[in-house]
């Protein structure tokens, strides 16, 4: 991790509270990026525009920087394959955990809920362990 700049993490942090604030501002709603893909592929969900809008905000957001700057988001350097379980991995423990990292993690903790910083603590350990194991056991 060579290219860490903690004026650019700062920024981030602060988009991504400015983000939460405006959503539960402007909807009453709880930023919960897994709840809302859930909600917006649902059949039988009533407020779909905005979850999906809030979507696509987040692929044009990601979109926007690699036009600006496209060195700044580089390759992978996991194969696909194994991105793909991995991504099938974190929505079946966001379904097991009721929440997500943006939920539990951000907006949880902010409201000091004990339910979501059990939550965070328990999946912020098994990703070190899980980085751990594919890095210097397995060999990933």
């Amino acid at each position: 991790m060579t290219d860490f700049d903690p004026i650019t993490s700062l920024l981030g942090g602060v988009l991504i509270g400015l983000a939460v604030a405006t959503l539960f501002l402007f909807n009453g709603r709880i930023l919960g990026v897994s709840n809302i893909t859930a909600e917006a592929l649902s059949l039988r969900s009533s407020d779909r525009g905005w979850r999906l809008l809030f979507l696509a905000g987040l692929g044009l957001g990601g979109v926007l920087i690699h036009l600006s700057n496209p060195t700044l988001i580089g390759d992978s350097p996991r194969a696909l394959p194994g991105l793909i379980i991995a991504g099938l991995l974190v929505g079946y423990g966001s379904a097991l955990g009721r929440g997500c990292t943006s939920g539990h993690g951000i907006c949880g903790i902010s409201r000091l809920s004990l339910r979501s910083i059990v939550a965070t603590a328990v999946f912020m350990s098994t990703g070190m362990l899980t980085v751990f194991v594919v890095n210097h056991m397995i060999g990933g």
